[in-house]
């Protein structure tokens, strides 16, 4: 009898260790990128110039970056929809694992191909002209993956930007300037996301909008009103501008939410569609402490047969 017991015991723990194996085998699989790419040359990096800074990562974050990568996470079943994610970080950093890696695992799981990408953070002592740095970093990503679209099984017409505070910035400033190509384009490939994804975003560089660290560390001190406005993505709205998706909170005292009202409203009249959600309350970064929030976004997605 003692040795039934003991044999029945038994046989449960290889199963709790079988089942647990399993489940820590199809985990790994499910979270870690397939495949990392520099998306340019070492010696070919468009508007860039020698520099002896060296970029380093810590605490999940990327800091003096001088070179650009997409870390691909490949769902099980793609679906055939994209999507491009910048991480945010006053453009002083990027909040690389929070904000990217983390958003892509769930997309993933949904079904969508995702690319984190790493942009050149703008610095005059690494580029000739820091303040198209990252959105030529943003172009050459919607650019290489449309050309390699068939490896990764992705409908061309369904790539999508989302960027996240500054990152925001970056994915409204490539939604809205589609129509010049800031890197080598000879085959005309197609710039323009099919969709953008807003998460708590900077959108303005005015006075009276604007996030000042951001705005300073991608224009400058003392930025001319025609940079200003350049990259003011409320103001440089085309009528053929991507749909949108776009969230925020009230109480956000680091990026104010009128950034994302006034986006919001200029794309309405310009009759884009536009779907936006303000939370009460939450906060800058909201992501980290509510649960739920890419819900509503999954909806939309769906929605619109992104999902």
């Amino acid at each position: 009898m003692l040795i039934r017991k003991m044999f029945s015991f038994s046989l449960k723990i290889i199963k709790h260790f079988a089942l647990n194996t399993s489940a820590v085998f199809c985990f790994c699989i499910s979270v870690n990128a397939q495949e990392k790419i520099n998306l340019f040359p070492v010696n070919a990096i468009p508007n860039s110039k020698s520099t002896n800074i060296k970029e380093s990562f810590g605490q999940g974050m990327f800091r003096n970056t001088t070179a650009t990568t997409l870390e691909v996470y490949i769902p099980e079943k793609a679906n055939g929809t994209a999507v491009i994610i910048c991480a945010g970080g006053g453009y002083a950093v990027i909040v690389y694992n929070g904000e990217g890696v983390n958003t892509a695992k769930e997309l993933a799981k949904k079904g969508i191909t995702a690319f984190v990408l790493k942009y050149r953070l703008p610095d005059d002592s690494v580029m000739l002209d820091k303040s198209i740095g990252p959105l030529q970093d943003a172009q050459e990503a919607i650019k290489y993956i449309r050309e390699n679209a068939v490896k990764w099984n992705i409908d061309t017409n369904k790539v999508g930007i989302m960027g996240f505070s500054a990152g925001g910035h970056l994915a409204s400033t490539v939604a809205t300037h589609f129509n010049k190509s800031f890197i080598e384009n000879n085959t005309n490939t197609n710039l323009k996301p099919d969709f953008q994804i807003l998460i708590y975003p900077v959108i303005s560089m005015q006075d009276n909008l604007t996030h000042k660290d951001s705005r300073k560390k991608l224009l400058g001190s003392n930025p001319t009103k025609e940079s200003i406005d350049f990259f003011s993505s409320e103001l440089q709205i085309t009528d053929n501008a991507p749909p949108a998706y776009i969230t925020h909170a009230a109480d956000d005292v680091t990026v104010d939410v009128d950034n994302s009202i006034q986006y919001f409203e200029a794309l309405r009249h310009k009759k884009i569609p536009v779907e936006m959600h303000i939370y009460p309350s939450g906060g800058h970064g909201f992501i980290f402490r509510q649960q739920g929030w890419i819900d509503p976004l999954l909806l939309w997605m769906k929605k619109n047969k992104w999902l």
